[in-house]
């Protein structure tokens, strides 16, 4: 027995499971959208975080890793039970194709599972909408929890991105704007033998097309990063 999970937002820097093997690639079809509402980790029920999730958007591709899981029933039990805590926001799972950047037409592996969240204020609590950048970026600068404050959560995604070299324009964008509010200035780091100020644009999400799998609910409050 054997299953696949894929990291693209604080699992690629700190995943916190045993695993028994970590793939850098990417997932098509899919980009990052910051709409969920961290209410136990980076922020509160008063004064929400922001974190990644994924929207449908044809064409488009999402770097981060794939960590797989072996050594039968139990450890994988573990890991998922493990997983679904931590991404107590998360009401959905997909299963989604995983490509190496070493051939990027045919799938590494099939069936990786990806935590999403439900794009509905109806009926998920922790959706957030689409927002201006502007005011994602000043939620984001103001808003901590248990964890930490969430300008670190997209500070150190901006680093992780950088890190395994594929960059995510958007969350640079993001990253900058949050720097806007708090008044810093810095040249930010692009590609690997040059640098750069990138500088804001806006950016309107999309509503996600995930395919949902069941998710067993836990009960909230549990103290972890998301």
């Amino acid at each position: 027995m054997v299953f696949w999970v894929f990291g693209y937002g604080s699992l690629i820097w700190n995943p916190g499971f045993e695993y028994d093997e970590k793939v850098l690639g990417f997932i098509k079809d899919y980009r990052r959208c910051f709409d969920v509402a961290c209410i136990d980790h980076r922020g509160t029920p008063e004064n929400p975080a922001r974190t990644c999730s994924l929207e449908h958007n044809e064409g488009a591709i999402c770097w981060g890793v794939a960590y797989c899981v072996r050594g039968g029933p139990h450890k994988e039990r573990v890991a998922m039970e493990y997983l679904e805590r931590r991404e107590c926001e998360y009401d959905r799972k997909a299963s989604v194709d995983f490509y190496k950047e070493s051939d990027t037409a045919q799938p590494a592996v099939k069936g990786v599972i990806v935590f999403t969240s439900t794009p509905d204020r109806e009926t998920n609590k922790y959706y957030l909408g689409p927002a201006p950048v502007e005011d994602m970026a000043r939620q984001i600068a103001t808003a901590f929890g248990p964890c930490g404050n969430n300008q670190e959560y997209i500070f150190m995604l901006e680093k992780a991105m950088y890190d395994i070299g594929h960059e995510d324009d958007f969350v640079i964008e993001l990253a900058n704007e949050v720097r806007k509010v708090l008044g810093i200035f810095v040249v930010i780091p692009t590609g690997k033998k040059k640098k750069k100020t990138v500088r804001p644009s806006s950016h309107s999400p999309r509503k996600s097309q995930i395919q949902p799998l069941p998710v067993h609910k836990f009960p909230e409050g549990v103290t972890m990063d998301s």
